[in-house]
Parts: structure tokens; sequence; C-alpha cells
């Protein structure tokens, strides 16, 4: 990450809770100057306090990034903090989920250039993966930079268009709890074919972990992986005739699940 523009202008970073606290220390450890952040938050963590960042202290006079990190519902009464950097070069990036770019525009000028991220909470342990788009102002050098601080929670990945970030939400947004409950499911059946409950658990996380680690980086895809581990007529193929089920199994179960919440997102950022 090039951190000269961002130490000679600074980085402000409206919002510094899970989510940011985790890029805070992402960029941080990559060595970004602490001095070169400013943090505003109306409840900073301890942790935040003591990392030497400037804390709703008086803010940099052109900043190179104010990333939007506040919680959607808190988005009309925070923006107005920073609203004197609109039409100006300062890149505008936001990871509020449902916030389409036309608000900010409303809020802080058409002419600014406004980044709209989706991350993911895997993020917190810098396994996050986070969608970006920009609007017609965000020059490719705004949009590299902004990829650089993604990266320090996860890989990035770029839309083609806005509206491609109902569907990212509905599978990269929400999918953690889809996954989250897929370990729930997959204890709840080792206990129910007699294992203890500690033991059904550690299996399930385990597996999921493990076999999500090594779909990233095996060169192999996951349908090839899959077969791997089918042995014809054994206890895998037995399991996965009632997963892939076309009728009553999980492919139209996902599909569902994922349609249900990219309409959620679309209707949300309706309002």
């Amino acid at each position: 990450m090039d951190l000269t523009k961002l130490e000679r202008r600074g980085l402000v970073l409206l919002g510094c809770g899970k989510m940011g606290s985790a890029m805070l220390e992402g960029w941080l450890k990559q060595g970004l100057s602490p001095k070169a952040v400013w943090v505003i938050d109306p409840h900073p963590s301890d942790w935040v306090k003591v990392q030497g960042v400037h804390v709703n202290t008086d803010l940099p006079a052109s900043p190179e990034v104010v990333m939007l990190a506040v919680k959607p519902q808190m988005m009309g009464s925070a923006l107005p903090q920073i609203a004197e950097y609109g039409g100006s070069d300062t890149v505008f990036l936001s990871i509020a989920a449902g916030t389409p770019i036309e608000t900010f525009e409303a809020a802080l000028g058409d002419d600014s250039p406004i980044i709209r991220a989706m991350p993911n909470t895997p993020a917190a342990v810098g396994k996050g993966i986070t969608a970006l788009f920009g609007n017609t102002q965000v020059s490719e050098a705004q949009m590299t930079l902004a990829e650089d601080l993604l990266s320090a929670i996860g890989q990035t990945v770029r839309l083609q268009a806005e509206a491609q970030m109902d569907a990212v939400t509905g599978v990269s947004g929400s999918g953690p709890a889809y996954v989250f409950h897929m370990i729930e499911c997959l204890a709840a059946a080792a206990e129910a074919q007699g294992l203890p409950a500690d033991l059904a658990m550690k299996l399930a996380k385990a597996t999921v972990a493990g076999a999500g680690a090594l779909a990233e980086q095996s060169h192999e895809d996951p349908a090839q992986l899959r077969r791997n581990v089918t042995s014809p007529n054994g206890t895998t193929q037995a399991g996965l005739e009632v997963l892939m089920d076309a009728t009553s199994g999980l492919p139209p179960l996902i599909a569902n699940t994922v349609a249900a919440a990219t309409d959620r997102s679309r209707e949300l950022a309706r309002g």
C-alpha cells in the first residue's frame, strides 16, 4: 500500500466499530502512521484510544480519504461532520450496507468521488472479501487506493455496476451467517448420531474451516474437490445424494436463500 499520500494528507475514519477497528488495525500493521489517521466516533473503544490516532479532534484540511463506517441508520446525522470535503479531490469510501451512492451524492455533491464497498464479517480476522463500485468522479488511482486500504481485511473485487451490490450482499455479505448456520446444523446432526455436543461442534467448525481453506487454496474447482472426496457407493456419495437432490436438497435451498437476501437488499436500498 502506498502510504505517501495518506501520511501527507491524512485519512478520516467516520465511525470505528468492529469493522472500522479491524481496518485500522490492518493499516497500522502495514506501517501507516497513527498520526495520519483521524477517528470520529461518539463512543471510541479503549483499544482505539491507545493506538496514537487522533480521536474526536480537529480534522485535517484536505484528507486523501474519508472512510464512512457508521451504521446506515446513523449516516444522516454523521455526514454533516465531513460534508465540507464534498466537491474536492477527497475520496469518500463507504462501507455502509444498503446505502446507495446517490444518497451520498445528495449529501456531499454529485461532483464528489464516492466509492461504495461491501465487506463481510470475516474481515475481523483478515479473511474478508469486499466488493467495490465507484461513481464517475472516481479516478483509477483512487479506486486502487481504496482496494489497497480494504486489502488490509482480505480480498477485493470490482463490480461492473452498482446494481450488482444487492447480489453481493445476498452472497458474501450475508453468506457468513449461512455458513455459521451450516456449522450449527452439522453439529446438531453429529449429536443426533451419538457424539457429545462439544466434540460435535469441534468437528463441525474444523470441517467447514478446513474445507473452505482448501477450496480457496487449491488449483482445482470445488466440483472437482467434491469428486475427490467421493468414492463410488461410499459414505460421502450416500450423503451427497440427499444434499444434491435437485428438488429437496441444497441447490434449490441456497438459490432461494440468496434470492431472498438479494431481494431484501433491493427493498432496503429503495427505502
